[in-house]
């Protein structure tokens, strides 16, 4: 935005695309099953301290207990066709996640009504008042603002949902980058507050000793409504749309149980997987 403000074009104006940067030719991207990123961290009980990136500076260090067994990328496409697919990826109606297979929705539009995001033809609502992710949205009527409906559900085979959010960036009256996060839709019983979030942890059910979890927290499905209550015609701005899991092991973890060996402290032992959408933008004059 701050790029765009001043040359008149925004050079990241991109979509979301989750990799595995995996070169084993087994790019898995499930934490139970994280095969590691090359030959040399491939899964055996002393992999967890093999330098990744060898330096003086522990700072600067990365071992492999660090890497990650992430991530996907979600597209919508028209069919399930190269051309479709390709066509999706230009278009950034696509989103990426950090492994798990959940399917995100996001669509903005200037009169999305609550109760929206819960209609049998939600698409076709959707395309028909609005833009898809990745998409713009033109001039705004006299006193409008951006509504956006989401839909959510989990991976089948994998864990629950905690809560999606939406994240704004926008350019100040001095024009800097500010960033804010909503929560939109929270599983459970907890409540979004006055502040647009829900400060209530979502919990855990993760036994780390055995790594497993249960998914009898969190939610199958969500969905939401939100409009964005302050907005300012005259800023640009972007909206993207975060859906996090409830937490579940990490690879480490996994590992650990699995050749009864000591979980590394450098890192968690537990992950909330997590989807990103490709952001909707708002220039003013569009």
């Amino acid at each position: 935005l701050e790029v765009e403000a001043k040359v008149g074009a925004n050079p990241y104006d991109f979509g979301f695309n989750g990799a595995t940067d995996s070169h084993t030719g087994l790019a898995s991207s499930r934490e139970e099953n994280f095969f590691g990123k090359f030959v040399g961290t491939e899964p055996r009980p002393d992999r967890f301290y093999g330098e990744v990136i060898p330096s003086a500076d522990p700072a600067l260090r990365i071992i492999t207990a660090q890497e990650s067994a992430s991530g996907l990328t979600g597209v919508w496409a028209r069919e399930n066709s190269r051309n479709a697919i390709f066509d999706a990826l230009i278009r950034k109606e696509i989103y990426a996640t950090t492994g798990t297979r959940m399917r995100v929705r996001l669509f903005a539009g200037w009169n999305f009504q609550p109760g929206d995001e819960l209609v049998p033809d939600f698409a076709g609502l959707g395309y028909a008042r609005g833009v898809p992710m990745g998409g713009r949205l033109n001039a705004p009527p006299k006193g409008a603002a951006p509504t956006f409906i989401v839909r959510a559900m989990r991976d089948p085979d994998w864990a629950n949902l905690d809560r999606i959010q939406i994240i704004k960036g926008w350019l100040d009256a001095d024009g800097k980058a500010k960033e804010r996060i909503y929560d939109i839709a929270v599983s459970g019983d907890r409540k979004i507050g006055a502040d647009g979030r829900a400060r209530t942890p979502v919990g855990t059910t993760v036994d780390i000793a055995k790594a497993s979890y249960t998914n009898t927290i969190g939610a199958p499905i969500l969905a939401g409504h939100w409009r964005d209550p302050d907005f300012d015609p005259n800023q640009r701005a972007f909206y993207y749309v975060r859906v996090l899991e409830i937490p579940t092991p990490r690879w480490t973890t996994y590992d650990a149980v699995r050749f009864g060996v000591k979980p590394p402290t450098e890192v968690p032992a537990t992950v909330q997987d997590r989807a990103y959408t490709s952001a909707v933008w708002y220039s003013p004059g569009e």
